[in-house]
């Protein structure tokens, strides 16, 4: 996933598909020590205008193939059209649209188009994929990157979920195929298995995200098929994380090299893909065991992640991911503290990081963080402040409801 961002460095900060060195934060906005009360009516208009900019100054139109920009202005080393993980992000924006009280269906069509656009990036031969860049003709092609191909797997799940569309239950089961290539096998290896990030000879590690996600996506297909291969998946895949990466509670170190050596690197969606895998797994199987591994993850992720500026300076679109995975499991187990970090993050993020000239977010170089005027808006970071606007929505909404 965080293809066009991912830089090998010597003191890397890594995401799914990506890693960067993050930039120092400039003392521009500073996040608020608290948070106003929010309605869903409120959380709902912020999506609403959110998605509004996006779609204005990102989304190039059917006349561009229904594509995005990476960024705007353009930038001088941008390619022509998004990588996918953006893209992915903007069309996980309209799934999430479609849940809003009383407008959620007028969001359904464009949604749908999401998906149709979202196959310009498959690539086909002996090692099919999603790849990170449009392939010809519209693109030069990429690498597949093992974590962009199950976030976008994991997104059709969601518009399946949505719509009842089997078309996208289809094609998220034709990834799994795709991301099973990534898994190490290689037993002479310290902690034998893990999945590689990308599909290359020139791949070194293994990566958290990769396994995580990819667990995530066998757990709930297994709920919707009951197909026992997606059930061993899932547990071999997220057992392995949680035996091999697991630093504490809920923290998980980053990736393992191949020479044996670990990125301890913490990053708040690959918390949030194992409170989701265990989740599902537990709704699965019904296995409380899942479900005591997910709440004990979401403890002690949330008592580190809301420390400080801790979520401040988490990527937003990896926050989008962690709190989504945890009202995943408040629906299972309801615990109030999930929501209530979820609001503050939003309405912080909200008043620091929002043009209110533009209604675009902008954030540093590491797309999260403090305010930068300098830098350019994203259709990644705008996409991902409308999923936590429209879930926070729709999740206020709920629990307004008689049950």
């Amino acid at each position: 996933m965080l293809r066009s961002l991912l830089v090998r460095a010597t003191a890397p900060v890594i995401c799914a598909g990506l890693l960067w060195t993050a930039a120092p934060a400039p003392a521009h906005a500073q996040s608020p020590g608290g948070t106003r009360p929010v309605t869903s009516a409120a959380w709902a208009e912020r999506a609403t205008d959110t998605y509004r900019v996006l779609q204005q100054h990102l989304y190039e139109g059917p006349d561009r193939h229904g594509l995005y920009l990476e960024h705007t202005p353009r930038q001088a080393g941008d390619p022509e059209h998004s990588f996918l993980w953006p893209f992915r992000e903007a069309a996980q924006a309209a799934v999430d649209m479609q849940a809003l009280p009383r407008t959620g269906p007028s969001y359904r069509r464009e949604a749908a188009e999401r998906f149709d656009t979202a196959e310009l990036y498959f690539t086909g031969g002996d090692r099919p994929g999603y790849a990170s860049y449009l392939p010809a003709p519209l693109g030069t092609g990429g690498d597949i990157y093992y974590d962009d191909n199950a976030v976008v797997a994991l997104s059709q799940l969601d518009q399946y979920e949505a719509t009842g569309d089997a078309r996208l239950l289809e094609r998220a089961e034709q990834v799994v195929p795709v991301v099973s290539r990534a898994w190490d096998d290689d037993a002479t290896k310290a902690c034998p298995g893990g999945m590689d990030w990308y599909d290359s000879p020139d791949n070194t590690f293994r990566a958290t995200n990769v396994t995580a996600l990819s667990a995530q996506l066998a757990a709930r297909l297994y709920e919707h098929t009951r197909d026992r291969d997606y059930l061993a998946k899932a547990e071999q895949w997220y057992g392995w994380v949680y035996s091999c990466m697991r630093a504490a509670p809920g923290l998980y170190n980053n990736d393992r090299n191949h020479d044996g050596s670990t990125n301890e690197t913490l990053w708040t969606y690959n918390s949030g893909a194992m409170i989701g895998t265990a989740t599902a797994l537990y709704r699965g199987t019904g296995d409380t065991g899942y479900l005591k591994k997910a709440l004990e993850d979401a403890r002690g992720s949330l008592a580190y992640w809301t420390q400080g500026s801790r979520l401040h300076d988490q990527p937003a679109v990896f926050n989008a991911f962690y709190f989504k995975d945890l009202l995943d499991l408040d629906a299972v187990r309801h615990d109030p503290a999930y929501l209530k970090a979820m609001s503050a993050y939003a309405d912080s993020t909200y008043d620091s990081n929002r043009d209110p000239a533009t209604g675009l977010f902008r954030f540093q170089p590491s797309n999260g963080g403090d305010y930068d005027p300098e830098a350019p808006a994203a259709t990644l970071n705008q996409s991902a402040m409308v999923q936590i606007f429209a879930t926070l929505a729709d999740a206020t909404h709920q629990r307004r409801q008689p049950s």
